[in-house]
């Protein structure tokens, strides 16, 4: 997905009066696309971001997000030999690593937490996860 870039939904353009981003005539195109691309992030990690991310508009898909669909596509084409390595040198150490990314949904204002682990160098699991609630830090609410 293009850095920095925030996908908001229709009802978000229409309150905040966007119009130079329609809303897609053929949503069975999108959704089948983005279950495919699902499909492919279970051996394919480096992707589960982006596809979550475009999961979240299957209802009311719009162009921009095709248009990332799109470039995810041509970043399969491009690089066809990635997947999961298993290295067969280094340590045989299991690491877990995780993150959160406060208020980073423009629509619901809510916060992705996300987790990777890795066994020696090998990426072996990755997942985000927007929040249920929305969270304020303690010096918003004072």
């Amino acid at each position: 997905m293009e850095q920095n870039r925030k996908l908001t939904t229709v009802e978000y353009d229409a309150h905040c009066n966007l119009k130079d981003d329609p809303a897609l005539t053929d949503v069975k195109g999108y959704q089948k696309l983005i279950r495919k691309l699902l499909y492919l992030t279970l051996t394919r990690h480096d992707i589960g971001y982006t596809v979550q991310t475009l999961s979240q508009f299957m209802q009311t898909p719009k162009k921009s997000h095709l248009e990332e669909a799109h470039r995810l596509v041509r970043y399969f084409k491009n690089e066809p030999g990635l997947g999961i390595f298993m290295s067969a040198n280094g340590d045989m150490t299991l690491r877990a690593y995780c993150d959160a990314d406060w208020t980073s949904c423009p629509n619901s204002k809510k916060s992705v937490t996300c987790y990777l682990v890795k066994f020696g160098k090998s990426l072996i699991s990755w997942k985000s996860k927007k929040q249920s609630t929305v969270e304020r830090s303690s010096a918003e609410s004072e």
